[in-house]
């Protein structure tokens, strides 16, 4: 075997490594929070020695923001890119609304996003931080996406762009979290919800 497959196989174990203790952060910081997460538990859940997880994260914050990251990434991937390629800014906002119900069929992220939220709600600290710059990206979308829409005449009049993009994502969040896994009901209510704080009605 060559130098550079060699390399290759062992990035490619590292990437496996990875991505298998990042879920495995997920499902516990989505069930303990983050004060109650054990780092031991955490490699225990994904197949792998504390030692495998020390090799990859300095520590609890550091996982901790690479679970962030990592969630960010995927659903941005799998949800954002998506609603964001629609013709017209009603589109994307139920398209954003529907792949984020599909998103909490298959992963934890969700969840995970919602229960760090709540417990760094008030302080100032790097996972609390790094999760407010991640909704005030995505609020922003949303708030100029209702703004366009209110332009073209597709979303009425209503409270302040900004504040409806805030209720957009909340309702997202919790009847996404709150029905995951329930097909086909959890895409079609998440997207009742979405058409009820967009104050446009539902379709015949």
């Amino acid at each position: 075997m060559s130098g550079t497959d060699t390399r290759r196989t062992q990035a490619d174990r590292r990437a496996t490594t990875r991505a298998a203790l990042l879920a495995a952060a997920a499902r516990g910081l989505s069930t303990y929070g983050y004060a109650s997460l054990v780092l031991e538990q955490v490699a225990r859940d994904a197949g792998y020695t504390r030692g495998a997880l020390y090799h990859l994260f300095a520590n609890k914050e550091d996982l901790a923001l690479a679970v962030v990251e990592w969630v960010g990434e995927t659903w941005d991937a799998e949800v954002r890119q998506a609603a964001l390629a629609q013709k017209d800014p009603l589109t994307s906002l139920l398209t954003m609304a529907k792949g984020h119900a599909l998103y909490c069929r298959r992963h934890d992220g969700a969840k995970v996003m919602m229960t760090l939220r709540v417990e760094f709600t008030g302080q100032d600290h790097p996972v609390g931080r790094a999760m407010g710059e991640t909704y005030d990206r995505l609020e922003n979308d949303c708030a100029e996406l209702v703004t366009a829409g209110r332009r073209d005449g597709s979303i009425p009049a209503g409270p302040p762009p900004r504040l409806t993009a805030a209720a957009f994502l909340a309702i997202l969040e919790s009847v996404g979290i709150e029905l995951a896994g329930n097909a086909p009901h959890d895409v079609e209510l998440t997207e009742r919800a979405a058409r009820g704080i967009l104050g446009v009605a539902a379709r015949d």
